[in-house]
């Protein structure tokens, strides 16, 4: 079996009030294909800005959104090679 690895790109800014923390996850995959999630953190303005806890839960929502892209990708690829085997009569 081959083994494939699949790195996942994360950059995080903040607003420069550091009221919102915004996140991108972008994975690339060895066919070249592209996948993005992007997702935010607001710290509500009575709380003191903690950084590290926008960034966590910034990526950490943005990395929920490309983990749902992929399960997407995934479940319409298996419809279209579905799809296909019926035409062929596979």
């Amino acid at each position: 079996m081959e083994a494939k690895q699949w790195n996942v790109q994360i950059s995080i800014s903040e607003d420069d009030n550091d009221d919102v923390t915004t996140a991108r996850a972008v994975l690339f995959t060895d066919r070249g294909k592209r996948h993005e999630g992007v997702a935010h953190a607001r710290r509500n303005p009575v709380d003191q800005p903690v950084p590290d806890i926008g960034d966590e839960l910034a990526v950490g929502r943005a990395l929920s959104t490309l983990a749902a892209q992929l399960i997407q990708d995934g479940a319409q690829d298996v419809a279209q090679m579905a799809g296909s085997a019926r035409e062929y009569g596979g």
